[in-house]
């Protein structure tokens, strides 16, 4: 029988996403918090919420015992434990079987088997998977991971044995980098995980990043739903996925599913699970390709999985956990189009995509796509701005044929919430589907200019570039896109000058409009009857006359063909170009003009009316202070090392203090050789972002 009430043992998008499905099943909901999330989406959204403790998640979400309390009071008779927290422990597993409640998930033996990254290994090449080479026992210190390291040879990687999501990883290149890198690959192990293990494997150079999506049920019919291409991350943490690959032929997917197939079926899986590899981008054969690890629980990344077959992965997951069986068969796992996410996280790419966290003064995600009988079941339309709990229209594999590009956002935050240090800083996902890799890629170009996010910083900018890449949109990549593409950090997306002289009669449009609104409040313009409507703009390092008048607005002598409105005030401006394109701004005043966003990049459009503007050379330039004799925290956080006292002589390039942020350590180094005057902060304190730790003389 199907279940009738879900507890999610998760929280913000993930835990929307489970409860979205359940309600459209007919299933009640339960939500657990925090006292972070005390008024987050996923506890108003869901029917029942219990409160479970403190914010950090070691005393609430962490706590299984908790949570199945939670279950028993609220009468739950299933736990879906999304992923992260406790989603991929044997003991939780077990727990909720001990305790007569079905966990939706595989059963807790496979969680075991492939939770142990030394032992899934092992079992994988007893399966007949490949493997890559490293050494798969235990590391007692630094010293022998040394030794390990160079018997491999470098590079290597050292993995936290039960690590995921990009954490407890760590590149090393040579002996130094295993010296720094072991303990801390150790600590974050354990902090995330409970477990300080650590084994290293070979690095392999220029590689890509492929999974296989799994499902299978109780009755032993286990299917591969095609890969998901997740090359392009950073500092090992997925940030673009797409499926299907633009690498990937019919030969290795069918190789890659039969291999991720087997080593499912060697343990005795079932449900959802996806089975990571690595694959060497000059391979031809469709042969080499490796196995990493099996993630036993739903991925980030499972929408563009659920928009290319038409399967709904929760609602899967769900029947599977209740005995029913598969109700496809793999002949009829079909590949319809394209579907590309973007991860939205509270970080800044113009710091080197430092953690940001704080209140989200303004959140208006992209309107998705409206719900209509062509919908694709998994997706959260008709859900603008967080999840109000909707319920979307599902219509099977059957609705498929559709062909206009839509747009699908998951997220589990609202307007005037907290992005907290607590947790991980993913905004949203969002998630776009066209019939072909380049439509979905302009829709996604197009949905990350209309996203507005005021408050933390955010990665909008840099995922835009990212979609506009050439190399990208060549699919050429690999997982040192970025690291090889930006290697020396994000500055924005470059802009061509077509751009720029639009931005420009955009920023005197809006100047236009400010000084109008100026005369008619308070006569700021004396006996003028009209606003000024001639400006110089400067833009991109340019100058720019610009000519609003009431038949159109002319650049440098030549008319734009730009339609739009704008009203002081407006946060967004939505221009026409021509007869066929569309420009979607994030305007924002800023002294002596305005910040005009779009297309990746942020530009500062300094707008004078034109018989002012031959003066502006003649104002006296600002120097901003000389910092460089400060240790400063570049981002909110908690100071868990500090390597020097006051008096010591330091060099430049040596590890000075360490910082965590985002369950992420940041190692902060000398910039320039000295010695510490004063210090400022000790371990164990929690940094504000530019807060001073140190001083040099």
């Amino acid at each position: 029988m199907m279940f009738k009430k879900i507890l999610v043992a998760n929280r913000g998008e993930i835990a929307c996403r489970v409860f979205r499905t359940a309600k459209r099943m007919g299933i009640k909901t339960v939500a657990v918090y925090s006292d972070a999330d005390a008024r987050a989406p996923h506890v108003l959204m869901a029917d029942e919420a219990v409160r479970l403790g403190p914010a950090p998640a070691a005393e609430s979400y962490l706590k299984a015992e908790l949570i199945l309390l939670a279950a028993k009071e609220t009468g739950a008779d299933c736990i879906h434990p999304g992923y992260g927290f406790l989603s991929e422990r044997e003991s939780f597993a077990r727990a909720c079987a001990d305790a007569g409640i079905a966990f939706v998930g595989p059963p807790p033996k496979a969680i075991a088997a492939m939770g142990d990254k030394i032992e899934s290994k092992k079992l994988a090449k007893q399966a007949g998977v490949n493997v890559v080479p490293g050494f798969l026992g235990e590391i007692a210190d630094t010293d022998e991971a040394v030794r390990i390291a160079s018997d491999i040879g470098y590079p290597v990687m050292m993995k936290a044995s039960a690590g995921g999501g990009g954490k407890g990883m760590r590149l090393a290149y040579s002996e130094q980098d295993v010296r720094e890198g072991f303990e801390a690959t150790k600590r974050e192990g354990l902090a995330s995980f409970g477990d300080d293990r650590v084994f290293i494997e070979k690095f392999i150079e220029s590689p890509r990043h492929i999974e296989i999506q799994v499902l299978g049920d109780q009755h032993g019919n286990i299917l591969y739903l095609n890969e998901r291409e997740c090359s392009i991350q950073r500092r090992h943490q997925k940030v673009v996925e797409e499926a299907p690959s633009p690498f990937v032929t019919p030969a290795m997917r069918k190789a890659m599913g039969e291999q991720a197939v087997a080593l499912a079926r060697a343990v005795g899986y079932y449900s959802a699970g996806t089975v990571e590899l690595i694959v060497s981008g000059a391979d031809t054969t469709g042969q080499g390709f490796y196995f990493l690890e099996m993630n036993t629980r739903l991925q980030v990344e499972h929408p563009v999985t659920e928009e290319i077959t038409g399967l709904d992965l929760v609602e899967q997951m769900i029947r599977v956990a209740a005995g029913e069986p598969l109700s496809i068969r793999q002949d009829q796992v079909g590949i319809h189009g394209w579907s590309i996410e973007n991860r939205v996280y509270a970080e800044d790419p113009y710091r080197g995509f430092l953690p940001s966290i704080g209140r989200l003064v303004r959140y208006n995600p992209p309107l998705p796509t409206p719900p209509s009988p062509q919908r694709t079941p998994g997706s959260s339309a008709g859900e603008a701005g967080g999840p109000n709990g909707e319920v979307p229209a599902f219509a099977g594999a059957t609705g498929l044929d559709h062909d206009a590009p839509r747009i699908r956002v998951d997220d589990g935050v609202a307007e005037g919430g907290e992005v907290s240090m607590f947790y991980d800083p993913m905004i949203a996902k969002l998630v776009t589907w066209a019939p072909t890799r380049e439509a979905a890629i302009d829709a996604q170009i197009a949905a990350l200019d209309a996203f507005e996010i005021e408050g933390p910083g955010t990665n909008i900018d840099f995922l835009s570039a990212l979609m506009q890449h050439p190399r990208f949109r060549s699919g050429a990549i690999t997982t040192g896109f970025i690291a090889e593409e930006y290697p020396d950090g994000f500055h924005g997306a470059p802009a061509d000058a077509g751009l720029l002289r639009d931005l420009a009669g955009i920023a005197a449009f809006a100047a236009t409009a400010h000084a109008d609104r100026a005369r008619r409040i308070d006569g700021q313009l004396g006996h003028r009857l009209q606003p000024p409507h001639r400006w110089t703009v400067r833009i991109g390092g340019s100058d720019h006359d610009v000519d609003v008048a009431t038949d159109g607005i002319a650049v440098d002598g030549e008319g734009l063909e730009l339609a739009l409105e704008y009203t002081p005030g407006d946060r967004m401006v939505e221009a026409e170009i021509g007869e066929d394109a569309h420009l979607s701004v994030r305007i924002a005043p800023v002294p002596g003009g305005f910040r005009l966003t779009t297309r990746g990049a942020s530009h500062v459009a300094r707008v004078l009316p034109a018989h002012v503007a031959p003066y502006a050379q003649h104002l006296i330039e600002k120097v901003p202070p000389d910092l460089s004799r400060f240790l400063i925290a570049p981002m909110p956080g908690l100071l868990v090392r500090l390597d020097v006292a006051a008096g010591d002589a330091i060099e430049a390039g040596q590890p000075l203090a360490v910082v965590e942020a985002m369950k992420m350590e940041n190692i902060l180094r000398a910039e320039k050789s000295g010695r510490v005057k004063s210090v400022s902060a000790a371990t164990g304190d929690s940094l504000a972002v530019d807060q001073i730790i140190l001083e040099l003389e």
